[in-house]
């Protein structure tokens, strides 16, 4: 991955030309700049700019195109052409020395550690000694030795931004990978609560219409009315069911264009007695009670409290063939806690999805729930615990069959 506005802003390439390319032109602007002395008009007292002077200034910039494969040699190559430039012609001067500046910045960037202090010494000498064996000035000696500290800073902070700029494409690859992770955690945690709906709805209907259907041809023989009360049942956990789907599939199909469809709302703790009453008319006789004081504890905490009696109570008319089935909800001070308990055969057969659903849907609340013999080792019992601050009172309600 690379950070768009970054890679472009590398120093030391232009955008869009290779590395060889980029010192291609540098060495072109470098030549131009030391032909401006040959072109300008010149004062009559001026050394003359001749052919060969202006071929030398050529062969030290050629060298440049090397520079980051050889930088260290490339440097060497610069000074010897200068002082040949020195000692052979008396050609024009230059303001700067760019070819030198442009081999040093090279060297502070790309060489080692040894190498560039032995460059660094060797500079500190041959800048007082050329700049002696010229004007000998002060003024121009302290320039000199700035312009050429300053080449060597500015190849170390290359270097140094060049780091930084792959710490940051690192970390902005790390907080894409981190990205990507939650993305996929959230998307697997969104598909195990679709999972967990879907098999509660599901489970619920298709066992207590199961229930019914089985009943009913013996019901028809021997009691026609309790025949016509099981289809009744049959229809009622049907639309029931389609409902609920509807309301998750209509959420699942939500887009952008429809943000506002109405949705159905999510099952809530006033819809227990309505399950219990179901259930009850699907076999087992299923007595519903609260204790403590009933307050608020949200939507999310009401559909999961919901959710695991259902699952609990499909279990129940699944596996268990209870005759009887206790729904107890105690709203503690800081608990809301629920307790499935039957007096059948256990919890039987099945892949046990259901019973991991109810830990899931427990524990997603910060609560626990346990599952296992009732009193006595008789039956079975579903208890689940969710933490949610209440007012203290108590007062108790009955729903029985």
């Amino acid at each position: 991955m690379r950070i768009r506005g970054i890679t472009a802003g590398v120093p030391g390439r232009a955008p869009g030309v290779g590395p060889l390319g980029t010192d291609v032109l540098i060495a072109l602007l470098v030549q131009a700049a030391m032909t401006m002395p040959f072109v300008v008009p010149r004062a009559p007292e001026l050394p003359e700019a001749t052919w060969t002077s202006y071929g030398l200034t050529t062969l030290m910039v050629l060298p440049l195109v090397a520079r980051r494969r050889a930088p260290v040699a490339v440097l060497l190559a610069v000074l010897a052409g200068g002082a040949l430039y020195t000692f052979t012609v008396d050609g024009p001067g230059q303001p700067l020395p760019y070819t030198g500046l442009v081999a040093f910045y090279t060297v502070a960037e790309l060489s080692s550690p040894p190498k560039r202090i032995g460059i660094a010494v060797l500079m500190a000498v041959a800048v007082p000694v050329s700049v002696g064996l010229g004007s000998d000035d002060m003024r121009e000696l302290f320039f000199s030795l700035f312009v050429f500290a300053a080449a060597y800073a500015f190849g170390r902070f290359t270097v140094t931004r060049r780091a930084y700029l792959r710490a940051v494409e690192d970390r902005a690859r790390q907080l894409e990978l981190t990205h990507r992770i939650e993305a996929e955690q959230a998307a697997a945690r969104e598909r195990a609560r679709i999972a967990r709906e879907m098999h509660d709805i599901l489970s619920h209907a298709v066992s207590l219409m199961i229930v019914q259907a089985e009943a009913g041809p013996v019901a028809v023989r021997t009691a026609p009315e309790r025949a016509e009360a099981a289809f009744d049942a049959i229809s009622e956990a049907g639309r029931d069911a389609m409902a609920q789907l509807r309301r998750m599939l209509g959420v699942l199909r939500e887009t952008e264009t429809s943000p506002d469809a109405p949705r159905e709302p999510q099952p809530a703790l006033s819809g227990l007695p309505g399950l219990v009453e179901r259930v009850s008319g699907s076999g087992p006789a299923v007595s519903y009670e609260v204790t403590g004081s009933p307050g608020a504890p949200g939507l999310a905490v009401e559909a999961t409290v919901y959710r695991i009696v259902q699952e609990a109570l499909t279990n129940v008319v699944k596996h268990a063939e209870a005759p009887t089935v206790r729904v107890l909800l105690e709203h503690g001070p800081e608990v809301l806690t629920l307790t499935v308990t039957d007096d059948g055969r256990g919890p039987g057969g099945g892949s046990g999805l259901g019973l991991v659903g109810i830990r899931e849907r427990a524990a997603a609340h910060g609560g626990t729930a346990s599952t296992g013999p009732g009193p006595n080792g008789r039956g079975f019992r579903v208890r689940a615990t969710i933490p949610c601050a209440r007012p203290k009172g108590e007062h108790r309600t009955e729903v029985g069959s």
